[in-house]
């Protein structure tokens, strides 16, 4: 074989190698009930605030402890406890991303990702017009 053979297969390995490497960080997100069939295992979901349920946070008393409900799409519900202080703006997002476990029939969350409504929501022009101001 010649050399230049060789160098490309060792790049090739090279090449599968990390992507061998990098696809385990792939996250999958889960609904509630396939998060409580992992239960203690590392999980992501993509909920909503039930705003039904009442918010449990007291920054006085104590600002590390939040808790609430969240519901995925599927319409299943679970009570989220949270050990940071509360985000900001938590009501008006559409979407959060719970990363944490489930413990005893609730959700441990270590990390809470807000997912802001879209500014285009209302009006669907709205984006074809700021082009339009920005040129």
């Amino acid at each position: 074989m010649k050399t230049t053979h060789i160098i490309i297969l060792v790049l090739i390995a090279a090449a599968i190698a990390v992507l061998v490497q990098y696809s385990g960080d792939l996250t999958t997100y889960e609904t509630i009930a396939s998060a409580k069939e992992k239960e203690g295992k590392f999980v992501n979901l993509i909920a909503k605030l039930d705003t039904t349920q009442a918010i449990e946070y007291d920054a006085v008393k104590n600002p590390n402890y939040l808790s609430f409900t969240a519901i995925d799409t599927l319409g299943s519900s679970i009570k989220v406890v949270y050990h940071d202080t509360k985000p900001t703006d938590m009501e008006k997002s559409e979407r959060i991303v719970l990363k944490g476990k489930v413990k005893n029939n609730q959700f441990e969350c270590e990390h809470i990702l807000l997912k802001c409504p879209s500014k285009y929501k209302d009006d669907p022009n709205a984006m074809q017009k700021q082009l339009q101001t920005s040129n």
